[in-house]
C-alpha cells in the first residue's frame, strides 16, 4: 500500500473531543447492525431484514441486508477503537444516505413517524468523523504517528543546518 495514502487515511484533524462522538455513535450503528445481521436486541436477522430491504426496493434484499448490516456492524465497532475511522465513516454515511432515501424520506422528518431525523444525525455524525479522523486517542492516531516516522527523518542532516 502506498504510504502516502496509509498516512491520509489514518491521518486526524481531530483532538481529543472526537472520542465523545465516535465511541457512542460506534455503540449505536453497531447495534443496529448486530439486529440486522445477527437478530440480536429484537432484531430481524439477515432474513427478515432482506425481506424489507425487497419490500422498499432495495432488491436483492438479502445482499442488502448483508451490506447494511455489515457497514453497521463492522464500521461502528471501528469507530469504537478508532481503527480506520475515515472509511468506516464513508462507509456509514453512505448507509446513513440509503437509509434517509429509500426508507424514511416518504415519512416526514420527525423518528417518531419514522421520518429521517435519526439517520440524518447519523449521516451528519458519520460525514464529521470521516473530515475530521479519528482523533488523538484512538488506533489511527497511534498508528499514523508510527507511518509519519516511517516517511520523515527525524534529525535534519548537517549539510541542510
Amino acid at each position: 500500500m502506498n504510504n502516502s495514502l496509509l498516512h491520509r487515511t489514518l491521518a486526524t484533524n481531530a483532538g481529543h473531543g472526537a472520542l465523545a462522538l465516535r465511541v457512542p455513535v460506534g455503540i449505536i450503528f453497531a447495534a443496529h447492525g448486530a439486529q440486522k445481521l445477527f437478530g440480536w436486541f429484537g432484531g430481524y436477522g439477515l432474513e427478515g431484514t432482506g425481506q424489507f430491504c425487497d419490500s422498499v426496493g432495495l432488491n436483492p434484499g438479502y445482499l442488502m441486508a448483508l451490506l447494511a448490516g455489515a457497514a453497521e456492524f463492522f464500521g461502528g465497532l471501528a469507530l469504537v477503537f478508532g481503527l480506520l475511522v475515515r472509511p468506516a465513516a464513508a462507509a456509514l454515511a453512505f448507509a446513513m444516505l440509503i437509509a434517509v432515501f429509500a426508507v424514511h424520506w416518504s415519512k416526514g422528518f420527525f423518528a417518531a413517524a419514522g421520518g429521517y431525523e435519526y439517520a440524518l444525525a447519523l449521516f451528519a455524525a458519520s460525514v464529521s468523523l470521516l473530515v475530521s479522523g479519528a482523533g488523538r486517542w484512538s488506533v489511527d492516531a497511534a498508528l499514523g504517528s508510527t507511518a509519519r516516522g516511517a516517511t520523515r527523518p527525524t534529525a535534519t542532516p548537517a549539510s541542510q543546518r
